[in-house]
């Protein structure tokens, strides 16, 4: 049960929860949009969210779609996670979702939520930035379409009063060969440790990787060396290894040295699929 009590807001349209969220503002009340609420709601438990304001958006036509249309897919930030999994339009992101939280937690989680969230994980995020996916964003400014890795840097910098509407991929990486996996603590129980997503576009291998830092991350860099294929995997997996992100994780989840003895494997795992091809388009993963 939360401390505190808010006011809540339905607008059903976008227009309406811009403003609403611009006079709420106005009035000191610290207005929060709202789509699935597992955040809020556990956070707001231990007194590390607050707010006077709900704005539920899910309610609001463009915030729920789920479609192709011509080369693209959009699929709409109000999304649970469970329906994503059920439509399985975007096998990598179908694969990648499914493993966060359990099945009834899945259907209340939100694709922007998760990806919005205040947790480091945000393992839906990763598919996206594979796949150069754009984001449709709306805010007092206006609406506007945004590249995810020119606003998503560590997380999603939206400024106050925006709400992420919808993300926009191309069909050519939805349907392009993946791989993804969850390592636990317990494995097959147990909060998550690292989970890595990979795809293969045009012969080359581009990787995410969450867990591992306190935010999610695709780097050129690994890319770069995970694809040159005149070394060994050996020395492309410790290659890359040598240009992550800092800082790495060490916490009572798992040490630095554990995290990153586990994330060598999974780097291995990718090259052994995708180099080798043993992953088809759109149909399979780990």
């Amino acid at each position: 049960m939360l401390s505190f009590d808010f006011e809540f807001y339905q607008p059903e349209t976008l227009e309406e929860a811009v403003h609403l969220h611009q006079y709420l503002d106005q009035q000191g009340k610290k207005p929060m949009f709202f789509s699935g609420g597992t955040e809020l709601i556990t956070l707001g438990r231990i007194d590390m969210a607050y707010t006077e304001a709900v704005i539920d958006i899910k309610g609001i036509a463009e915030c729920n779609v789920m479609q192709v249309s011509g080369d693209h897919l959009l699929l709409g930030s109000t999304l649970s996670l469970k329906k994503i999994e059920e439509a399985n339009l975007f096998p990598l992101l179908t694969k990648t979702a499914s493993e966060v939280a359990d099945h009834t937690a899945r259907g209340k989680i939100t694709l922007g939520g998760n990806i919005c969230a205040r947790i480091f994980y945000r393992e839906a995020v990763l598919p996206f930035l594979l796949a150069d996916s754009q984001l449709f964003i709306a805010g007092p400014e206006g609406k506007k379409v945004v590249a995810i890795n020119d606003v998503f840097q560590g997380k999603l910098k939206l400024k106050n009063g925006e709400l992420l509407v919808q993300l926009v991929t191309e069909n050519r990486f939805v349907n392009a060969p993946f791989f993804s996996v969850k390592r636990r603590q317990q494995w097959e129980t147990g909060y998550p440790l690292i989970t890595v997503a990979a795809l293969k576009i045009s012969e080359k291998i581009r990787v995410a990787v969450s867990g591992l830092c306190p935010f999610p991350f695709r780097s050129l860099e690994m890319e770069e060396t995970l694809n040159n294929r005149l070394q060994s995997v050996e020395d492309r997996v410790d290659r890359a290894l040598s240009v992550l992100p800092n800082p790495i994780l060490d916490d009572i989840e798992g040490s630095a040295d554990y995290r990153l003895f586990v994330l060598r494997h999974l780097m291995m795992d990718v090259l052994d699929a995708l180099d080798k091809g043993m992953v088809e388009s759109g149909n399979r993963g780990r």
